[in-house]
């Protein structure tokens, strides 16, 4: 530490303190001058530094240094002549020299620091990582992305032999012969592979000083976000980084002007860099604006923007991310997806879903099969709903016939010649399912089309709705549900304004909605408005009777869907299915009989017992033949369905050995084992 007396408070004393304030190796016992106003006098009080009107008094050995900052000829002689042999005498002009070049040197340092920083950031933000390497294989550039893909940390990577760190590297190689390799797959220590690209690193005297790698993961979509600097070698090494990715990427200044395009972006937009560089960021805009002067202002990123870009007004999807340094906006990055191909994919598939939706119901009651009394009951409770404009809610387990009744209705009320459209409430992400019920206004967010959209509510006005798996509904979407009940009418996503409707309400679900209201999963005020008609549809065990109609009514669907011409089905088969307990409802019966008619011949025109699937009938056999608690080792179960296998494939082969073998893939010897070992011989 350097003990320092300053003599003079003018601009010169003022300069001299502020700079010495500054340095950790200096120490300023006093600041003297005759005038106790003085600036460097001020300042010094305010730094608890002692002050005097006199010097004489403080020429003690301890001190290091003087700084003469009066100006006059006589003061400086007095303590040339006065100071400690040791001490130092700085005269003003000498002082003011010191002044500007230390701050010419702090400026260089700082300058040196953002420089530094910045492209720390600048790599420490891209996607890929980046390794390099001196002339003695030494790691002298790790980046975060590298650290994350490795699994190894910058501290550990640095200047370490670089197969120390990656054993199966080749940047030596690279160093070594100079040459470029691209696109190298790579299984790193930790089991990624990933895909490399290595460049010598060659200075201005053509001269290898190194080696870099830029890898990636090969499943990872590429998103390049960093930081722009001037600095040529910075600018060579981003250059190499991007030239890889088949996505558009274009890096604007804080000005919104254009500062870096890659050949992607030439290829995607139809501009070349001399149309984008140092050019406003509205340059490439065929249709929409501009997200990255966006960003520019709200200093945050916006992701998956629909827009035109280029004189070819190709169809993309734009990510944006800021460009933010010490807190300092100093421009954006964003990364173009060419979305023209899948948009039109996608915008078939939204007709296609349209037209599903859109379509009138096919099913009236006389459809519905079932002279049981419980189907009876509920087929007379649906035909007094289709007559009033009453909301309907049918409830029954999976696979009972929920959106049959719910055509049935519709086509038996006076709404019948407008839209019937069927919503699987469970089948669309939350996220969008209040938006394709409701609609949406322009901007209503990120990807909303231009002149936002009608929601399903909207389409099916005048006509009846079927809200499928209705329990599944979010808190949000049965809110905004609530109030189509209470008020007809409908708010659109990101809308204010509120739209009258006329559409008939059908709802269905298999949960337990008491439960779930008790739990709070569902709205007590909503299930209410719901359960004004609740209908419930039985499951097929409680009305088994019925089976024979609906198998026949079902044998005359499947026989239109593949071409056949079963004319029924066998008494046997009959009673194997009325035994069965069907879990799975009328869905699992259409199931079973859809299976045996693939099991049939050509020439086969009857559905026998033999057709239905074995597994079923194994189950049968086991619900049939013992108690329901008792479980049968795993090696008992597999011969018994074994020995079923082969009654039946012997019976459909009409007894004949040879051919039942060629059907089972075993060999004759092998039947002949297995039909003894059954007693089936």
């Amino acid at each position: 530490m350097q003990n320092v007396l300053i003599i003079g408070g003018g601009v010169g004393g003022t300069e001299i303190l502020k700079l010495l304030l500054s340095a950790e190796f200096f120490h300023v016992q006093r600041v003297v001058d005759i005038e106790e106003s003085a600036q460097a006098i001020q300042i010094a009080k305010q730094h608890d530094i002692a002050t005097s009107a006199k010097w004489e008094p403080y020429l003690t050995n301890d001190l290091h240094m003087i700084f003469d900052l009066t100006g006059q000829p006589e003061v400086f002689e007095e303590l040339l002549r006065l100071r400690p042999k040791r001490t130092v005498l700085i005269p003003g002009a000498v002082a003011n020299m010191l002044i500007r070049l230390l701050r010419e040197k702090d400026q260089f340092i700082q300058m040196i620091r953002e420089e530094s920083h910045k492209q720390q950031l600048i790599f420490n933000s891209i996607e890929e990582g980046m390794i390099g390497i001196d002339a003695k294989g030494l790691v002298n550039f790790f980046n975060k992305s590298a650290e994350r893909m490795t699994d190894i940390s910058v501290e550990q990577a640095m200047g370490k032999p670089i197969y120390e760190v990656i054993p199966s590297s080749e940047l030596p190689r690279i160093f070594e012969t100079g040459r470029t390799e691209l696109n190298r797959e790579l299984a790193l220590s930790n089991g990624l592979k990933i895909v490399t690209s290595r460049f010598p690193v060659i200075d201005e005297n053509d001269q290898c000083i190194g080696a870099f790698s830029v890898f990636k993961d090969i499943s990872e979509v590429v998103n390049l976000a960093g930081e722009i600097t001037n600095l040529k070698e910075i600018q060579t090494m981003l250059q190499a980084i991007i030239q890889s990715s088949d996505d558009a990427i274009s890096v604007v200044d804080e000005e919104g002007k254009g500062l870096l395009i890659n050949p992607a972006y030439t290829r995607i937009t139809g501009l070349e860099t001399e149309d984008i560089i140092g050019k406003p960021a509205t340059t490439d805009i065929s249709e929409g604006e501009s997200i990255h002067l966006k960003v520019l202002q709200m200093r945050k990123p916006i992701r998956g923007v629909n827009m035109r870009v280029g004189p070819l007004k190709r169809e993309v999807i734009v990510n944006v991310a800021p460009i933010i340094v010490n807190n300092r906006l100093k421009g954006s990055v964003g990364v173009i997806h060419d979305m023209t191909e899948i948009r039109s994919l996608m915008k078939e598939l939204d007709r296609a879903r349209s037209i599903i939706r859109t379509l009138e119901s096919k099913y009236t009651f006389d459809d519905i099969i079932g002279d049981s009394n419980e189907m009876r009951i509920s087929i007379e409770q649906a035909k007094l709903a289709a007559n009033t404009p009453v909301t309907v809610l049918l409830r029954g387990e999976s696979g009972t016939g929920k959106e049959l009744f719910a055509h049935a209705i519709h086509s038996s009320s006076d709404r019948k010649y407008n839209k019937f459209i069927r919503v699987n409430c469970a089948a669309i992400a939350e996220h969008l399912l209040e938006s394709e019920l409701f609609g949406y206004e322009e901007g209503a967010f990120t990807g909303a089309k231009r002149g936002g959209k009608r929601g399903l509510f909207e389409e099916a006005n005048h006509g009846s709705i079927f809200l499928d798996e209705i329990g599944e509904l979010s808190s949000n979407t049965q809110a905004k549900l609530l109030r189509v009940l209470q008020e007809s009418e409908i708010v659109r996503v990101g809308g204010t304004k509120s739209i009258t409707i006329d559409v008939r309400v059908i709802a269905a679900t298999n949960i337990h909605m008491e439960k779930a209201m008790l739990e709070g999963k569902f709205r007590e005020d909503l299930y209410y408005r719901l359960n004004r008609m609740p209908i419930q549809i039985p499951p097929l065990r409680s009305h088994k009777q019925d089976i024979p109609a609906i198998a026949d009514r079902l044998l005359v669907k499947l026989n239109q869907e593949y071409g056949r011409n079963v004319e029924g089905i066998s008494e046997v088969a009959l009673q194997r299915l009325v035994v069965y307990s069907w879990p799975g409802n009328v869905r699992e019966l259409e199931n079973i009989i859809s299976r045996g008619m693939i099991f049939m011949k050509p020439t086969e025109s009857v559905l026998d017992d033999h057709h239905l699937p074995l597994s079923m009938m194994n189950q049968l056999e086991q619900e049939s033949s013992h108690p329901l608690q008792e479980i049968l080792p795993l090696v008992d179960q597999m011969d018994r369905m074994e020995k079923e296998i082969l009654s039946s494939a012997l019976k459909m082969a009409k007894g004949n050995k040879s051919k039942t073998a060629k059907q089972l893939g075993i060999s004759l010897r092998t039947l002949y084992y297995k039909l003894e070992k059954y007693e089936l011989a």
